[in-house]
């Protein structure tokens, strides 16, 4: 499953610490298999529920990692190394921002709708659980944790608040 992913989010190429590369499509073949999803399957759930976009899960999360990196390499040739970010970090933390939609979100008739899951933990909860699991490093499991509103009230790492950013330049500029 992990080189179906990999064809899919080539992205995850960008991570350069293999061990954290491997966690990352770790945790992406667990919360697939948690919510009885293929990894083709991505490109056809909707990334948000909120809106009827035509915008695919895959699209979105492939869209806020180029944003991110694009954010990292400005950075980097603006500031140097007076704003450090971990470049692998933030890349992860891109990746696996919404991995918990792939357990709130089910497919029933044909339509996408709240899983049980769903109802109960939006995706920055389930995300985070599931990067936990898969032995990802707090920097990590941070970013998904607080990179939507649930994220607001808690002091955001660099790399949290470049993929916040990122996600909503996505989310609001889709119509």
């Amino acid at each position: 499953m992990n080189e179906e992913i990999r064809k899919l989010l080539p992205e995850v190429d960008w991570v350069e610490d293999r061990t954290l590369r491997d966690a990352v499509l770790d945790t992406y073949a667990r919360a697939l298999a948690e919510g009885g999803w293929k990894p083709a399957d991505m490109a056809r759930m909707p990334f948000t529920l909120l809106k009827a976009s035509g915008v695919s899960y895959l699209e979105h999360v492939r869209a806020v990692t180029k944003i991110a990196r694009a954010a990292y390499d400005t950075f980097r040739e603006v500031f140097g190394d007076r704003v450090p970010l971990n470049r692998d970090v933030l890349i992860a933390g891109a990746l696996l921002h919404d991995v918990g939609k792939l357990v709130e979100v089910a497919e029933t008739g044909g339509k996408f709708q709240k899983s049980r899951s769903g109802k109960a933990l939006r995706h920055p909860f389930s995300g985070a659980a599931l990067a936990y699991a898969a032995g990802l490093p707090p920097e990590v499991v941070h970013i998904i944790a607080v990179h939507s509103k649930e994220g607001d009230p808690y002091p955001r790492s660099p790399e949290a608040a470049v993929v916040h950013h990122a996600d909503f330049i996505t989310f609001d500029a889709i119509p």
